[in-house]
């Protein structure tokens, strides 16, 4: 076993150029310190960061082919059902001899793990558990000393039309990233000293960056609407909070070496709009040959043409206007869907209030439709003898694909004139063997389109933006620090590596090669290359 231990610090949804940009000013001086001493890489994710299920890789250590999960929502070819679902995989911890200790590592069920402490689900972004504790307790401490997370009302925060609501937000977040910092500390010294792996996930990055992009983004849509100073201020202040906390922590625990990672990097949203809402609209309109969405005269635009929103406005009330949810559903006359229940269903796991969700009683109908996303678009064929009631029988199946590519790419951007589709991955399996969580059809969105315009079924949208923020920027980072690890930049390595990485520090090499990456060493680099500080 090693003797020295590990701190790892995860940073959802964070941004490295933002934080370079920052440094480059002589802000975030911790960062810039480790920086200076680390060994440094550029971490790629690859398709993998289109699952959603980045902190579900962190948490297992394992790939989307290894869980055999490629998206957290779940479609039941029988029902024609959605659902958001959480975690069921074995955390990497549970493996290890080292003792650990987890302070909100979303996606690791400690159920699952009886020799790891900490705790789950306080301000995750994405938590994908229930809230956990070991010792049990632990959160009630936590809370009793500490108080409530501070940011509970801005984790999924619409903010970008109001000044006062994106200034409460980035205050918020920051006195979310100040308590996270105390609590870790007063944690791992006082209250759980004894760790060998210290695990600190810091999810405030994502939550502001999601409302706030537009703040730093200049060529963003929303950068002209009254917010952007405040979120330009929020983010910088949150950054700044982070590197806080980062210091602290290193400052705290001298005799642990220290990786500080991002799975992927975030940018510009260019999902919400297209994937939640236009596709959905785009297959139903290909299919029954007249628009379910309502048009909307929108009161005010934003300078780059985008709708804008009043300051108390609501993304999800106007979208529901438009886009009636199932609780609103009435089956046409021709029986489409009658078989389906237009209550509310009121469990948050259901999803419905994605827009695209709202198309559901007319799949069975369809020949392709899209299914719920938040990133890239994502399209289901409904396939004879896999989906219940498919209509696309197996040697038919090629050819709805063509179709809907076909359809795609005669979509513009009516601003700009510009395809909409960048690209289109089609499945590669035998389409009898595509699971629940995954689509036959996944579509990359060319820039950030806010509305198609197809030579046949008309314009769809504008819509207001959700989000302006979002998981666009493939590439991570990673910082490494300690004994041997030689400070240069090493290049890009698969974002999977982290773990297998983190488990050879902690001295458990064999428990490494059980995972999906490959451990970097060290002494490996050292040898095979050199490379500028």
């Amino acid at each position: 076993m090693s003797q020295r231990r590990v701190l790892a610090i995860g940073l959802d949804g964070y941004e490295i150029s933002l934080a370079e940009s920052m440094m480059a000013q002589g802000l975030l001086p911790h960062m810039r310190a480790l920086q200076k001493r680390s060994a440094r890489f550029a971490l790629d994710h690859g398709q993998a960061r289109y699952s959603g299920l980045a902190w579900e890789h962190v948490s297992t250590g394992l790939s989307p082919e290894a869980i055999r999960r490629w998206s957290a929502v779940t479609f039941d070819p029988e029902s024609y059902k959605v659902a958001q679902v959480p975690t069921s995989a074995m955390p990497f911890t549970a493996r290890l001899s080292s003792r650990v200790v987890v302070l909100d590592l979303p996606y690791c069920d400690l159920g699952k793990a009886p020799n790891t402490l900490g705790f789950t689900n306080w301000g995750a972004h994405d938590p994908g558990v229930a809230p956990q504790s070991r010792p049990d307790g632990l959160l009630d401490e936590i809370e009793a000393r500490f108080g409530p997370y501070p940011a509970t009302d801005y984790i999924y925060g619409f903010t970008w039309p109001s000044v006062e609501k994106t200034e409460l937000a980035a205050a918020a977040l920051k006195r979310a990233v100040d308590v996270r910092a105390a609590s870790a500390a007063w944690l791992l010294k006082e209250r759980l000293p004894e760790w060998d792996l210290a695990m600190v996930v810091v999810s405030e990055a994502h939550s502001a960056i999601e409302q706030m992009w537009h703040g730093i983004d200049r060529q963003h849509d929303v950068s002209g609407a009254p917010s952007a100073a405040a979120a330009r201020n929020g983010l910088h202040a949150i950054y700044a909070a982070i590197d806080d906390l980062t210091g602290l922590l290193m400052d705290e625990f001298p005799d642990a070496d220290v990786v500080l990672f991002a799975m992927h990097g975030m940018g510009s949203n260019g999902a919400d709009i297209a994937s939640m809402a236009l596709l959905g609209e785009l297959l139903f309109r290909k299919r029954f040959g007249r628009p379910y969405m309502r048009e909307e005269a929108w009161a005010a635009r934003l300078p780059s043409g985008a709708p804008a929103l009043p300051d108390d406005g609501s993304w999800h009330f106007r979208l529901e206007a438009m886009i009636p949810p199932l609780w609103h559903f009435k089956p046409p006359a021709s029986g489409i869907g009658e078989d389906f229940v237009y209550e509310r269903e009121r469990d948050y796991a259901v999803i419905e209030w994605m827009p695209v969700t709202r198309y559901r009683p007319f799949w069975p109908e369809m020949d392709a439709f899209a299914l719920p996303s938040f990133y890239d678009g994502r399209v289901r064929i409904n396939l004879e003898g896999r989906e219940s009631r498919g209509t696309v029988s197996r040697d038919k199946y090629a050819d709805v694909l063509s179709d809907v590519r076909k359809l795609l790419a005669d979509c513009r951007e009516p601003r700009s004139g510009m395809p909409v589709l960048e690209s289109m991955i089609v499945e590669q399996r035998d389409p009898y063997d595509i699971g629940p969580t995954q689509p036959d059809l996944y579509i990359h969105w060319k820039g950030t389109p806010i509305a198609f315009t197809h030579p046949e079924l008309g314009q769809i949208g504008p819509l207001p933006y959700r989000r302006t923020g979002g998981h666009t920027n493939p590439l991570g980072f990673a910082y490494i620090s300690g004994p041997g690890w030689r400070p240069a930049d090493y290049g890009v390595r698969n974002s999977l590596d982290i773990v297998p990485t983190v488990i050879a520090m902690l001295g458990e090499r064999d428990r490494a090669r059980e995972l999906s990456g490959e451990p970097i060493s060290p002494h490996q680099l050292g040898r095979t290359r050199s490379a500028a500080a």
